[in-house]
């Protein structure tokens, strides 16, 4: 189980772990983060922005990890690490590879285990969320239930997982169609999302100041996943918040325009609080921390649930 005290285990973190993927072109790397003691630890599995790697975002990987959590992070094919051409003929299908990334990582967890020195058994198996920032938001989503739409407006392939309990989406962007800029239409045909069957609870976390050029809308396009889906969900709306929602990627990080280590802090806190609760609901962290922002005299931020 994950301490109650926020964020103080030490972790040990190990990369590449290498999980065998016939017919990927390529076997799939993770690195593993996970608290050296402690057992009962659920999983949660993130998927990067486009062109990150296992090796991004350690501000939210490194507190999970400390707070309790066994965090498995893959490299995805637009990984600039892995430099796949555009012609690759992969290039085209890599939204659906990297939700088999996330599907595969599930089905090795023994090799997860195997390769962090001390880990094995440690895992619990029946509490998995999983989590991704942008691109890797989608991925994510992915799993709990968001299909894509096809030219006809028809939803393709169901590509959920019922061993996925929660999700953590942070910056996932909304609604295809009309609301797509044409340079998102044309070259992002799979940015062409339904989340009526997104049923799975999920916190969603937008930036209000986050203007995408991949959408003709402002920063509320990207609180569709909240106001569209179905079941039990909760929004964090980050005021100031542009794409990197304050430095979610890493500290320092070039595409980082709204740096704020008090936001990402703010992130820290309220998705691990929001995990716990997600994994056991008798535990009051997250409603504990929704009190907290909201007797904030200047908060950060905003909670909106359903």
């Amino acid at each position: 189980m994950p301490d109650s005290n926020v964020a103080t285990a030490p972790v040990v973190s190990v990369k590449p772990v290498v999980l065998p993927a016939p017919g990927r072109g390529a076997d799939l790397q993770v690195r593993v983060s996970a608290p050296v003691t402690g057992h009962d630890l659920p999983v949660v599995v993130f998927s990067h922005g486009f062109g990150w790697s296992m090796d991004g975002y350690a501000p939210l990987a490194d507190f999970w990890a400390a707070a309790g959590f066994v965090v498995v992070q893959p490299t995805h094919l637009d990984s600039r690490t892995l430099g796949l051409p555009a012609d690759d003929p992969r290039t085209p299908l890599i939204w659906r590879i990297r939700v088999e990334d996330l599907k595969r990582v599930l089905d090795r967890l023994d090799l997860v285990e195997a390769a962090v020195p001390g880990l094995a058994g440690r895992l619990d198996r029946r509490r998995v969320a999983v989590a991704g920032h942008s691109w890797g938001a989608q991925t994510a989503s992915m799993l709990l239930g968001a299909r894509v739409l096809d030219a006809g407006g028809v939803p393709g392939e169901d590509m959920s997982d019922p061993r996925v309990t929660a999700g953590v989406l942070l910056a996932l962007t909304g609604l295809g169609g009309d609301d797509l800029s044409p340079f998102a239409a044309e070259h992002f045909p799979f940015m062409n999302p339904s989340f009526d069957g997104m049923a799975a609870p999920a916190l969603v976390i937008a930036g209000d100041e986050d203007r995408s050029p991949l959408s003709v809308r402002g920063p509320d396009w990207f609180t569709d996943p909240y106001f569209l889906s179905p079941g039990s969900k909760s929004l964090l709306t980050l005021f100031g918040a542009e794409h990197s929602l304050g430095g979610i990627p890493g500290h320092g990080v070039a595409e980082t325009t709204d740096e704020s280590p008090e936001r990402v802090a703010l992130i820290q806190r309220l998705t691990t609080a929001y995990l716990r609760s997600a994994f056991d609901p008798e535990d009051g962290a997250w409603l504990a921390a929704c009190a907290e922002l909201e007797g904030d005299p200047q908060p950060l931020g905003k909670i909106q649930s359903k």
